[in-house]
């Protein structure tokens, strides 16, 4: 899990905004990126949950890749 070190910047006594670390920000940046591929793995694989398959021996047979 990643350590955070927020500033936070308050507007009328209400904290309003926060500040990070560069490093953290890209951090979160990269584990917001591996979350939404993750969702999207796992959307393609349901919906693709019913169709038929090929195993990688038929693939390569058919591309015609020698082992």
């Amino acid at each position: 899990m990643i350590e955070l070190h927020p500033e936070y910047l308050s507007k009328n006594g209400k904290k309003e905004f926060v500040v990070l670390p560069y490093e953290e920000f890209q951090a979160l940046q990269e584990l917001l990126e591996d979350l939404e591929d993750l969702i999207d793995l796992r959307n393609a694989k349901q919906e693709d949950a019913d169709k038929p398959s090929i195993s990688l021996t038929e693939v390569k047979k058919q591309l015609g890749i020698l082992e």
